[in-house]
């Protein structure tokens, strides 16, 4: 069962009405099963004839030694296995009734566990320093597991969500995080993952932007326009990320004007240089510049 710890999805309006889709600090909360205990009574007529034993012979009997009482610690909960794939809906990231039993990577499914770690901290499996390692740590592996280039990862509608044990697992010793892959086909809707032969490395290979890849219901800024997997309808493709110099953030003018005309020059020499032609510079908030998104995007009509 999943519980919810710290989750949070920023959902940040850019120049064009842009989203950043933060990672989902969740955390995961197994069914515990404590070992069930047995016994033996003895039978009626057992009990009589030791009684009859016992007024027969009139010679005592020797106390019987006491037993030593062991008292077993808990087992540890076991870590997920990894590898393991899971069929969540995007509302049940964040619920607090889901099943974290796997599901058969073969049939359609949504999440896929890329990396199971151990926590390094005793503070807690919900303090600063354990959401600070997952953090850094599954965004790392997903971009190892995914493969690709950096722009190629951020033109994608990969993602990755993390997990940790419930605090009653915590309590008996649990001290793992796992790292889920997702993929986002709408904004708050899951697209279903590809089997895990086929997601390792997939942005190593030709053509899985053209499923997994960012694209627009209709031309960025407009009323109607909304991001899907370019697996969906659309009618705009993000062809390529332009990258902004700098620690601290520009200004709004400033990284409006910064890619504009390397977009621009980018989609002519798409479209054979022609005189008209439709581009979109999208580039990022403040609030997103904090995030650590120091890039826009280049958009085209596809």
């Amino acid at each position: 069962m999943l519980t919810r710890s710290a989750a949070r999805l920023a959902s940040l309006p850019g120049a064009v009405l842009t989203m950043l889709l933060a990672a989902l600090a969740l955390s995961l909360s197994g069914c515990s099963h404590g070992d069930s205990g047995t016994h033996a009574a003895a039978s009626s007529s057992r009990a009589r004839a030791s009684s009859q034993a016992r007024m027969a012979d009139p010679s005592p009997s020797p106390s019987p030694s006491p037993s030593p009482s062991t008292t077993e610690a808990p087992a540890v909960p076991p870590s997920p296995p990894d590898g393991a794939c899971y069929r969540l809906t995007f509302s049940e990231l964040a619920s607090s009734a889901v099943s974290d039993h796997p599901y058969l990577c073969r049939k359609t499914h949504t999440t896929q566990t890329i990396y199971v770690g151990r926590l390094h901290t005793d503070a807690g499996v919900d303090s600063a320093e354990a959401r600070a390692q997952m953090a850094r740590v599954c965004p790392r592996q997903l971009a190892r597991y995914l493969g690709g280039s950096r722009s190629s990862r951020h033109l994608s509608r990969f993602n990755v969500v993390w997990f940790v044990p419930s605090p009653e697992q915590a309590a008996a010793g649990a001290r793992w995080f796992r790292c889920d892959a997702i993929a986002f086909g709408r904004p708050d809707h899951l697209f279903p993952l590809p089997r895990p032969a086929r997601l390792h490395g997939i942005l190593d290979r030709s053509g899985a932007l053209d499923t997994y890849g960012l694209c627009g219901t209709t031309a960025p800024g407009s009323s109607r326009f909304a991001r899907v997997a370019c697996g969906l309808h659309h009618r705009w493709r993000a062809v390529s990320t332009i990258h902004l110099a700098g620690d601290s953030y520009p200004g709004r003018h400033a990284v409006r004007t910064a890619g504009n005309s390397i977009c621009r020059d980018r989609v002519r020499a798409t479209r054979g240089f022609s005189l008209r032609f439709s581009y979109g510079w999208e580039w990022p908030t403040r609030q997103q510049w904090t995030n650590g998104q120091h890039y826009g995007f280049c958009w085209a009509p596809d």
